[in-house]
Parts: structure tokens; C-alpha cells; sequence
């Protein structure tokens, strides 16, 4: 191992820690214990998940006052058909009301024929990557698909202090590193990568250098340079 591999990995001793909650958007699906309350919130949070961090928080805070704390009950109950019927007014900067009220019908779908996301995934992938049945959500085939990752990686990751790993069938070996601009700062920065595009392709090169540090679980590694990219800025 070589020194900046043992660098990271005492970066991500330092910053793969309950710690890291309070101020992530990891937050919202950590305050619930049902399967699909944690789904829910979950894909809702990582949906609105752009911007400055702050208000990242305020919108899904915003969001979890209008499930009134029940996303799986307030998904089955149609409200949001009422509560998001302005579809032009804008949600949280370029997101409007109907694009909030999309991925409801999305999720009631889902829960009207499937007893969870994953069940729906799992029997609708047919061999093809998770990302692709998402496509249509809003989960861009062309960028670094940072916020589909965020989400795959808050519900896959067992036994970590952060992440709540509630999705049984499928291994952390398959995630990808959500890149994010601190992530992908730092892999510059360290000479993980060398591109300057932030891209589905680069995003994957870090991921693959991870592999060769926690080859069980590469996205530790997120922890590191977005622990090492916030607190630099700080």
C-alpha cells in the first residue's frame, strides 16, 4: 500500500462517522426504521439533492413537513395531488411542483403492485444496470448520475455508521462513487483522475481506484475526499 492509499484510509477513518449525518441530507431517510419510509424519503431527498447543502436541507425539510413525516402513508394516500396541483410553481430552484408530484405517481405506482423499491427493481432489471430503470425520474444518462449513486449508496451500505443499508440484494461491491464537486476536487487534486469532466466515466474511474483499496466496498471512499473537499473549504 502506498502513501497516499494509507492517507485515504485514515481520511476515512476520520470521516466515516455518525458525525457526518447531521449536516448530509443522509439525515431524512436515517429518521425512519420502515422499509419504505426509508425508500421513499430516501429517493425524494437524493431527487432534490443539488445546490448548497444548506438549502438542500431546508427543501427536504420542507418536503418531509408535507408527508407530516409518513412518506409511505402520504404516497398511498394521493394527497400530494392536491398539495403539489400548481405544477409550475417551483419547488426547490429548477424543480417545480410537477416534477415533485412525477415522482410521487412514480412511487405510488410502485407501492400499488410492489411491496418495496427494491422488490420493483430487483424483477424489472433483467440483467441491466439499476440506473437504467431510473433514467426516467430525472437521473440523467449523461452526467455523473451523483444522485441516483447517493441514493444507491444510502440503502445498500450495511454496518456503516452513516449509510443504513436496508436493501438486501444487491452488494456494495456493485455501487459507484457519487461525484459530487468536493469528490471530485480531491480525486484531481490527489491524482486519482486526471479528468476534468464530471461524467458517468469519471466517476467510475475513482470508483475503480477505491476498488483497489476496499475492493469489498469502494464507496468508503466517498467518504474521504468529500470529508477532506468540505473541511479544506471550511
Amino acid at each position: 500500500m502506498n502513501k497516499l492509499q494509507k492517507q485515504l484510509l485514515n481520511l476515512v477513518e476520520q470521516y466515516h462517522q455518525p458525525e457526518f449525518i447531521g449536516d448530509d441530507p443522509v439525515q431524512f431517510p436515517c429518521r425512519y426504521s420502515n422499509l419504505q419510509d426509508i425508500e421513499v424519503s430516501g429517493l425524494l431527498t437524493a431527487y432534490i439533492s443539488f445546490g448548497r447543502r444548506k438549502m438542500i436541507i431546508d427543501a427536504a425539510e420542507r418536503l418531509n413537513d408535507i408527508m407530516n413525516q409518513q412518506p409511505h402513508q402520504y404516497v398511498l394516500s394521493e394527497k400530494w395531488k392536491i398539495d403539489f396541483k400548481e405544477g409550475d410553481k417551483t419547488f426547490y430552484r429548477t424543480l417545480a411542483n410537477k416534477d415533485i408530484a412525477f415522482m410521487f405517481h412514480f412511487l405510488h405506482q410502485i407501492y400499488c403492485q410492489h411491496e418495496s423499491l427494491e422488490e420493483w427493481l430487483i424483477k424489472n432489471r433483467c440483467g441491466l444496470p439499476i440506473e437504467t430503470l431510473l433514467y426516467g425520474l430525472g437521473f440523467s444518462k449523461t452526467s455523473a448520475q451523483k444522485k441516483l449513486n447517493m441514493f444507491m449508496r444510502w440503502m445498500v451500505r450495511k454496518g456503516s455508521p452513516v449509510d443504513i443499508g436496508c436493501w438486501k440484494k444487491i452488494d456494495a461491491r456493485d455501487l459507484i462513487i457519487p461525484l459530487d464537486t468536493h469528490v471530485h476536487q480531491m480525486a484531481l487534486e490527489l491524482g486519482i483522475t486526471k479528468s476534468k469532466t464530471s461524467s458517468f466515466k469519471t466517476a467510475l474511474e475513482i470508483t475503480n481506484y477505491f476498488k483497489l483499496i476496499f475492493p469489498e466496498d469502494p464507496c468508503l471512499g466517498d467518504f474521504a475526499l468529500f470529508g477532506l473537499g468540505v473541511n479544506r473549504k471550511k
